[in-house]
């Protein structure tokens, strides 16, 4: 089944209103007021992703319920024993350190907004401890790895295409067929739609070949999602930007002549990040040749689309990136993120500085970054421990 898409742009219109889980008593009316006003602050004020505002929201609604059920009938009932209470709730029900930590944040969150907009006589937040979360090394593709996986996405679904290495990353180079290059895996139907009859993925998941009417019409369209596939690849690699990021963008966002991106990321935060020469190819390519191909009403200003012409959403661009890594062999499957973690390694390695990397990659601390130095220094370990004689 098809992945419906958004109908709107993520830079126009609001973020639905979550609210409470659903089966949920409701709130006294002092708390639930303070809720949407919560709400209001986070999403409207604050300009919070609409994925933080749900999460944050139904947090704080949990916390609330909880407050709700121990007599509290308004914000300046909470105390730092209520809180405490809640997360004790929490981890006794088994949830993870990741999602402890989403929640004392969300709760230190309202308890300020409510502290400031004089609800709480005081902001028992600060005294709420918040769970250490271990930092684990992502796992980083080298940079022959990548350039493998370029190649192949540049080659398109029925192109041998030239074998790795940067001269073989010329985008715009796309020469979709029907088959998959000698010795990868055959590449999944697009967007999550059921394979076509006669196409690559159709044959790899035995669907016997049949004549179609409008095979011109759906190889233009292979032709234009191949152009895609291989533009969002190397933007994302070349520019490590977020998944998010890369679906929000608009026509105009790419500056060709010179060379960057205009990204808007989270917090609504604005950056300019640059990119590299075949990446600026791939994405022209795309824009001049595959769009027109696929474009429709509900296009609007989005620059990559997908199979239907609507904005292209997240989780579409996430399997493409799954099928481009799949079909090289040896490559791990770490998605877009690892293409952003590859990024920024990478940068770190050819002698980028750090505050660079941090503007780059849009990280509002730089704690966020340094993350990249370890992966660096684990790598120098590892060749020092391979090649010293006496290491």
């Amino acid at each position: 089944m098809a992945t419906p898409e958004p109908p709107a742009s993520p830079r126009s219109g609001a973020s639905p209103r979550p609210g409470p889980p659903p089966g949920t008593a409701p709130l006294p009316a002092r708390l639930g007021a303070a809720l949407d006003a919560f709400r209001h602050h986070i999403e409207a004020e604050r300009g919070l992703s609409r994925h933080t505002v749900r999460a944050y929201v139904s947090d704080v609604a949990a916390l609330l319920e909880h407050a709700a059920a121990t007599g509290a009938g308004a914000p300046a009932d909470l105390g730092i024993a209520t809180l405490r209470a809640w997360l004790a709730e929490q981890h006794g029900a088994g949830q993870s350190r990741a999602t402890m930590a989403r929640r004392a944040a969300a709760a230190r969150t309202f308890t300020a907004f409510a502290h400031a907009r004089g609800l709480m006589p005081a902001d028992p937040g600060p005294l709420l401890g918040m769970p250490r979360i271990p930092r684990r090394l992502p796992e980083v593709l080298s940079q022959e790895q990548v350039a493998a996986v370029l190649t192949a996405s540049a080659a398109g679904p029925g192109s041998p295409g030239p074998g790795p290495g940067p001269g073989g990353r010329a985008a715009g180079s796309t020469s979709p067929g029907s088959g998959s290059p000698e010795g990868a895996p055959p590449r999944a139907a697009p967007d999550g739609l059921p394979a076509r009859p006669g196409s690559g993925a159709a044959r790899a998941a035995g669907t016997p070949g049949r004549r179609n009417p409008a095979k011109s019409g759906r190889d233009d369209e292979d032709a234009a999602l191949a152009l895609r596939d291989s533009a969002i690849m190397e933007l994302l690699y070349a520019t490590g930007i977020r998944v998010s990021e890369l679906c929000g963008l608009d026509l105009g966002d790419l500056d060709e002549e010179r060379r960057t991106v205009r990204v808007l990321g989270k917090g609504n935060r604005e950056r300019t990040v640059p990119a590299g020469i075949p990446a600026v190819r791939a994405v022209g390519a795309w824009a001049r040749t595959g769009r027109p191909v696929l474009v429709a009403p509900a296009s609007g200003h989005a620059l990559f689309l997908g199979a239907r012409g609507g904005r292209l959403d997240p989780r579409t661009a996430r399997r493409v990136v799954h099928a481009c890594l799949a079909a090289v062999p040896g490559t791990p499957d770490s998605g877009p993120h690892g293409l952003r973690h590859a990024a920024a390694t990478h940068l770190l390695e050819g002698g980028a500085d750090l505050r660079s990397v941090q503007e780059i990659l849009g990280h509002a601390s730089l704690t966020s970054t340094q993350i990249y130095t370890h992966v660096s220094i684990e790598r120098l370990r590892s060749a020092y421990r391979q090649a010293h004689p006496r290491a």
